[in-house]
This record gives structure tokens, sequence and C-alpha cells, in this order.
């Protein structure tokens, strides 16, 4: 098992706050490393000096990001060798069906709609955290 960070990709202050709360409450006492746009997003998984970090166990991407959207860094990441079977979970609030079918043709490993109500987004992160960290087997390097 990958006991690497949660890359988390969200630019609105309220819900980063809410999501790292949640995974906290969970008990997912994994590092968190919060960028706010995809750019530091793919800057962090892409350093343009130095060797590269450990990937992180996961990413959770938000789609709506300013300087690079999230859409550009799935398919960044799913282009690269070293990062295309990283699992990248979109986290958004977009219902939108081409949203949905371009994030799945570009290979998220898994869309999911911000619930509205505080509770329900508390439990949906919560239920992301311990199936994408606990559960869930890791692809072979």
């Amino acid at each position: 098992m990958n006991h690497g960070a949660i890359l988390f990709v969200e630019d609105d202050p309220d819900d980063a706050h809410l999501t790292q709360r949640a995974l906290r409450k969970a008990g997912i006492n994994r590092p968190i490393v919060h960028v706010w746009d995809g750019e530091a997003a793919l800057d962090y998984l892409f350093p343009q000096q130095g060797s590269p970090p450990e990937l992180p166990a996961v990413v959770l991407l938000d789609l709506k990001l300013p300087k690079v959207g999230g859409a550009e860094v799935l398919r960044r990441i799913r282009a690269d060798q070293r990062t295309r079977r990283l699992p990248v979970v979109v986290l958004t609030s977009s219902k939108e069906r081409r949203d949905l079918e371009h994030c799945y043709d570009a290979g998220v490993s898994s869309y999911v709609c911000k619930p509205i109500g505080m509770h329900e987004f508390q439990e949906a992160v919560r239920s992301l955290g311990l199936y994408w960290l606990m559960l869930n087997e890791e692809p072979p390097a």
C-alpha cells in the first residue's frame, strides 16, 4: 500500500477547509499537499529542477481551477509514463455531462460531484478517503 500524501487541488477556501477537515475526522492521517491551482499541481508532480517527489497516493482534483484547468491537469497526468496509473479523483461541483464524459475519456479514476449540504459533503469526502486510501489496491509500479 502506498503511504504517500494526498495531492489536493482546490481553489475554493471553504471547500478546501471542509475537505481537509472531513479527511481528518475520518481518521485519514496522511499528509495533505494542498495547492490552489492546476499549475501548482503540475509543478508538484513534474518539477522543473531536481527529482520529482514521491508520487502521492491519490490526487483529489477540482475541474474549475485558475491558471491550468483540472481537465488539462488530468490529461498531463495520464500522458506521462510516471503518473499514468496514479489514482485521480475529480471532486467538482460540475454536473455537466460533457465534463463527466471528458474526464472518463481522459482516464479519471472517479468523478464525484460535491454535495451541497455540509454533512453530505463531509460524508462524501470521508467515503472517498476510506476507499482510495484504505481499501483500493494500488496498481503495480
